[in-house]
């Protein structure tokens, strides 16, 4: 299961941070940034688990930063579906 957020973090140093709090709080996930997109896109992996966003978005928001569930789109037949 993977779960995309998009953020306001913007620093190599708001990253480290967070990384640091969401790693120790959620410890079986996979936790990355990617600051180089335009989202400034948190993914988070679990092999195991279903992801709950609330706590990682409790979390995030803490530390006063802007996130939200990045919504998957696919596109099909020049038809654009998303999940809501």
């Amino acid at each position: 299961m993977v779960e995309v957020f998009k953020t306001s973090v913007q620093s190599v140093e708001e990253e480290t941070l967070l990384l640091d709090k969401l790693q120790k709080e959620f410890p079986c996930y996979k936790i990355n940034f990617d600051l180089e997109d335009c989202d400034n896109i948190l993914r988070i992996e679990s092999v195991n688990n279903i992801i709950n966003p609330n706590p990682v978005i409790k979390l995030v928001r803490y530390y006063g930063f802007v996130i939200e569930v990045l919504e998957d789109v696919v596109v099909k037949d020049k038809t654009v579906v998303g999940r809501s």
